[in-house]
């Protein structure tokens, strides 16, 4: 004997999983961020904080299109239209590779100090 079917899960879901863990990604990247500009500061002094600013920017940049991007598939999925007119999202994932960049440049300052 057969029972009907399970009701289809909710289609936003999966869209508000991925937007909370861009949030995460965002808020990991403001903390290296600020903790390799603040190991690196004796080292490379204001550039290290300049390096810093730039990465908490970017990790501000990364959530703020993540949350956009969530935004716009929660609206094409309550309208009942395609996910056709949501357009792609490379912009966080290329801000979370300069992001990392940039964090990793500070962290080697502060492997290769030459005081430490």
């Amino acid at each position: 004997m057969t029972g009907a079917p399970d009701p289809a899960p909710d289609p936003g879901l999966q869209a508000e999983r991925t937007a909370l863990a861009w949030r995460r990604t965002s808020l990991a990247l403001a903390v290296a961020a600020a903790g390799a500009g603040r190991l690196a500061a004796p080292t490379l002094g204001v550039v290290a904080l300049a390096l810093a600013g730039l990465g908490l920017l970017q990790a501000v940049a990364v959530g703020w299109r993540a949350a956009g991007r969530y935004r716009a598939v929660r609206r094409a999925l309550t309208s009942g239209g395609g996910l056709s007119a949501v357009r792609a999202g490379g912009l966080p994932m290329a801000a979370l590779a300069v992001s990392g960049a940039v964090t990793g440049l500070l962290a080697l300052a502060f492997v290769l100090d030459p005081s430490g």
